[in-house]
């Protein structure tokens, strides 16, 4: 899939390659991704996530509007306890399959919406 880069600014996931997720000129299987930096994640099982595997995601000033968390291949619910820790941080989760999360990615930075993404390797 080959995504157009349109007027957002910072890193914007261009495509799917090899089971990752291309930013600019680099693949990574799991991402952290903010308006200012892309970086690789190794993330713990969805049902294992907790606010501190997602700190990178965060550390943003002001803080994110929302996190977009791509679950894989498939959509999985994440804990109910770290719903609770965002939105007591006043950060919304909404998660998704990596590949929509991905797609959502790019319309939110082009609508220049100030979000974060944490992507679970697609395989």
């Amino acid at each position: 899939m080959k995504i157009e880069r349109r007027s957002a600014e910072g890193p914007l996931i261009s495509g799917f390659s090899g089971g990752g997720f291309r930013v600019d000129e680099n693949v990574y299987q799991g991402l952290i991704i903010t308006p200012q930096r892309a970086d690789g994640w190794s993330p713990p099982a969805v049902a294992a996530l907790t606010e501190a595997d997602l700190a990178p995601a965060f550390a943003l000033d002001p803080q994110p509007e929302f996190l977009l968390l791509g679950t894989g291949a498939t959509l999985i619910r994440p804990p109910a306890a770290l719903v609770k820790a965002l939105e007591a941080r006043g950060i919304g989760i909404e998660a998704m399959d990596s590949r929509a999360a991905a797609r959502a990615w790019g319309v939110l930075r082009a609508e220049l919406r100030w979000v974060a993404g944490a992507l679970y390797p697609l395989g």
